[in-house]
This record gives structure tokens, sequence and C-alpha cells, in this order.
């Protein structure tokens, strides 16, 4: 029988371990399940010459092809966008690119601005104390006066641009846009233990030099230090009920297979937007039939992703092909509403560098630039080889209940727990967005000197980006979890990762996930001090 303990927190990843160390000074147990294991950074594909080799197997970005043992498939057929993430200590910031732009004041009251979707119960000014906590904690580079934000002062000096990121900087001064050195989780600087980046590149893998910031090297080590147990391979099935509807604790598959119930006093769930919904609804009880927390029906629903439109091309010189970080700035001049368009909301755009020798030879084969034949080797040495430059266009994807997540009826894991689907359609708005990205990222390609401008619309494994499926709100019966973070109908537990988001913004969400982790997290140590946590 498991000990009782007083938080658990399901899930190690980017909010998980930031309300993990947070909730430490308290001194209460606080135990975490973590479905995945610790990753070696001696086994990430950047450590060998095969890498490239390893993004199509046991490190591709998508669960279903990796199908590792602690991943779980997903049935993303009816969905034109595959999911993305990573099942193990750090969750999926192992694999991200590190960008890391915060929400903009906008995003959180885009009701009142625009007339669509719903404003946020919290916004920017609340959490901006928390922005500030979490840059220290994961070590953000980049360079303070940006003038798409309010003032911040990020930690690091920003990475270089490089040739890529000079040329595109001159392309944007030509057209007169906004543009700046993105902040990012990779370190500039030798920072609280970690190395400075060495260009080893390909960083999306995994970060063999410790210089991207996943959280099993940034928050975690704390944490632990701190008190906090993390227990690997133990995969939650589903989260208990006692008499009062309360929860109870959680029925997880250990390391060996077998059922184990963990009680504990309070449940925190950070299980991602795909993840969490997941777990909620194989969390059926005769007090909640639809799923544990679910009386608004809407547990699952209003999935947002961000729907990425790429444009890339090739110019007349070698620039840094893959070597360094794969994003180096970024514009968000198309970013707030501008009512001469023909969409509402907008889009920033993320300026990369380019693809690996052999992921360029497989993608120019297919499209035809690259023939087979005697001219195979030529045109690839001098038009190709280390010559794309392309940006892409995050499009915010508003609200709609009709994407969603369900469990799927036939797939099932390796423990025999129900697998999630994915229905989900790109919205007019959305592709007008898209449309508008693209001939603006055509100019801008067209500034910067770049022929055989070609288009990916969307990023098929693009979804990065999972939010929006358990959403805050004052009202239960328009929400599943209140304004800082508690279910509506079941008072000792708590949502934090990207599932609570009401709006999804036109940026990476990483940076605002673990800020709002940070924020329920101060607002449930506020009110155990004050005794009024489950009132």
């Amino acid at each position: 029988m498991n000990e009782k303990v007083d938080v658990l927190i399901i899930g190690s990843g980017a909010s998980g371990a930031a309300v993990a160390w947070s909730l430490a000074e308290t001194k209460m147990r606080i135990l975490c399940l973590e479905q995945g294991d610790w990753v070696k950074p001696t086994d990430y594909p950047s450590n060998g010459r095969d890498w490239e080799a390893r993004l199509f197997s046991d490190f591709a970005v998508n669960p279903n092809r990796r199908a590792r043992p602690t991943d779980y498939p997903i049935n993303d057929a009816n969905s034109p966008i595959k999911v993305v993430n990573f099942n193990g200590v750090g969750g999926s910031t192992i694999m991200y690119t590190a960008h890391y732009p915060r929400l903009h004041p906008s995003d959180f009251k885009v009701r009142t601005l625009d007339g669509v979707a719903d404003d946020w119960p919290v916004d920017y000014a609340t959490l901006e104390p928390f922005f500030a906590e979490n840059d220290r904690m994961m070590g953000v580079s980049g360079l303070a006066g940006d003038p798409a934000y309010p003032p911040k002062q990020p930690p690091m000096p920003p990475l270089p641009l490089g040739k890529s990121g000079q040329r595109f900087g001159r392309a944007m001064n030509k057209l007169g846009w906004h543009w700046w050195p993105s902040d990012t989780t990779i370190a500039t600087v030798d920072y609280d233990g970690r190395g400075r980046c060495l260009n080893l590149g390909h960083c999306t893998p995994g970060c063999a030099q410790g210089a991207k910031a996943s959280t099993d090297i940034t928050y975690w080590p704390h944490a632990i230090r701190a008190g906090v147990e993390l227990r690997t391979r133990a995969r939650v099935r589903e989260i208990a009920l006692d008499e009062r509807g309360m929860a109870s604790g959680v029925v997880y598959y250990d390391a060996e297979g077998r059922e184990q119930f963990q009680p504990a006093e309070m449940v925190i769930v950070a299980c991602n937007g795909v993840g969490t919904p997941r777990l909620m609804l194989n969390s059926v009880s005769g007090r909640f039939p639809d799923g544990i927390a679910n009386s608004s029906g809407l547990v699952g629903k209003n999935l947002m992703f961000h729907p990425y439109a790429l444009t890339y091309g090739y110019v007349d010189e070698p620039l840094d092909g893959n070597h360094g970080p794969p994003l180096c700035l970024w514009s968000h001049e198309f970013y707030e509403t501008d009512h001469r368009r023909d969409f509402v909301r907008g889009y920033a755009f993320q300026f990369g560098r380019g693809f690996g020798s052999i992921v360029e030879a497989i993608v120019s084969t297919a499209a035809g630039r690259l023939p087979w034949g005697e001219e195979h080797h030529r045109i690839y040495r001098e038009q190709l080889l280390n010559r794309r430059i392309g940006l892409s266009a995050i499009c915010e994807d508003l609200p709609e209940e009709h994407n969603r997540v369900t469990l799927d009826p036939v797939l099932k894991d390796s423990h025999g727990i129900p697998a999630p689907r994915i229905d989900y359609t790109i919205s007019e708005n959305s592709h007008r967005m898209m449309d508008h990205g693209i001939a603006r990222a055509t100019e801008i390609l067209e500034a910067a000197g770049a022929r055989n401008i070609a288009v990916e619309r969307p990023i098929l494994n693009g979804g990065w980006h999972l939010l929006g499926t358990a959403r805050m709100g004052t009202d239960p019966a328009r929400s599943v979890v209140n304004e800082w973070g508690r279910c509506h109908d079941v008072k000792n537990m708590f949502i934090v990762d990207g599932s609570i988001w009401v709006t999804a913004g036109g940026v990476n969400p990483t940076s605002t996930i673990q800020a709002l982790a940070l924020y329920i997290a101060d607002s449930i140590k506020r009110r155990l001090a004050d005794a009024t946590l489950f009132d």
C-alpha cells in the first residue's frame, strides 16, 4: 500500500516541473508520477552522425512513429495536423525548439478587443512576475527593448543571428517591418550548471550539451533537492473520487505493469492538452459518468493547435544550414487584429536556419528540385546544400467546440487504457490568416534574395501546441477550472498545463504555460496559508 501524499502531480513536463518546484517550499510531501523515464544526454541523437535518421525512429516528434513503450498511440486520422509530444522526464521540453515568446497582453482579452472567443480570467499584468521568475529558472536568452512587448529583461544575452538571421534582418529592414532577436531557453553563457551553446545544431531531438533548457535539467534538480519525489514509468489510468466527491488519488501502472493505487490529499494534472482530457474522460464514476470534473461537458472540447504555414527558398551562398539553434529571430508585425484584413487576430513569424543535409536531399528530391542522374550531386552542392532559409507563420487558432479530444473506442495503449482520438479542422479564419502569412513571407524571402520559393501549409507534424481542452473561467457552465486552476467540480483537483488556455494567441506557448503553473502554485500556497484552499 502506497503511503498517502499531500500533493500528487501527474506529469513532469513544462508545467508539472514548475508547479512541483514552487510547492516544494511548503514542505508538504509531494510526489510526481511520470509515465516516461529519464532520458540520458548520451542517448540524444546529437551525439552521433545518424542524428537525422533517428528523427524518423526513436526520436521522431510524432508518438505514433516513435512508438516507444512509454508513448501512447493517438488516433489523429481526422486531423490535418498531427500531434507532437514526448513522454519522459521533462516532457515535450526534451523535443521543443526552445523558441520562447510570451503571450501578448491583448491575447488575454480578445472578446473585449475583437468580439471573438472569450476573455481570460487572468491578464498579462497578473502573470508578469511569474514570467520573470520562470525566465530565471529556465534561463532565457534575449534582448531587452522589443517594442512588441511590455518591458522585460532576459537574464542572458541573445543568440547570435548567424548568416541566416542577418540576411533576414536586412530583408525586414528593407520592408520596414518589425523583427527582433528571439527569446530562447538556450544558454548563451554558462548558466546554473548548464554549459553554453556550442552550436551542435539540431536542437529539437534533445541537447547533448545541456544548453537547451528542458525541465529535467532546470526545475527538477532543484525540486528533487527540496524533497519532491519523482516516480518514473508510472502510467496513470484514472483519478479516483471519495464519497465526498473529492479526488482521493490515482490508479496507475508501475514499471512492472502492476496496478497500484496512490492516495493523495490534492491532485494536480499536468499532462498537456491531449493527455489531460484523455485522463479525465477515462476517470468515470457515478458522480461523473462523462469524465471527472466534466459537468460542463467541455473536457476535451475547444482543442487549439497553431496552424503553421511554412514558406522557404534558396539563396546564392551557403548559410548556416543546421548549425546552431533552429530559430533565431521573430516578427510580430502582423500579430494584432487589423480590420483592413479579412481575418480577425493575427500571427507571428518564426525565422529559421536550414535543414540537415539528408532531410534537405529527401525533401528536394520529392519536390523535383533535385533530379536523379548525372546532375544530382552538382545541383545539390551548388544550389541546395546549406542554402535554404525559411519562415513560418504561426497562426492563432480560435476555440471551436467541434475541435476536440475524445476516447477512441478501439485503440488502446500497452496497458489497455483507451487512447485519445483527435477530431480537428482548420477554420476559415485560420485559412485566410495562412494565406496572408504566406504572401508576406514570400515578400520577405524575395527581399532576402531567395528563389525556388515553396510552401507547406499546414505543417503536417506541426501539432506541437496542445491547448484549450479544459479551459479556465469563472462560470462553471462554460469552463472546467476557475481563475486559479482549480476544477469547479472537484475542489482538491487542479490543472496547470496548456489545456486550461482560453485562447491560443499566435506564439509558442511554453513560457506562458509555465508562468500559469507558477501562478497557480502561488495561489495554492496563499490559500493554504489562510485555510481557504478547498472552500
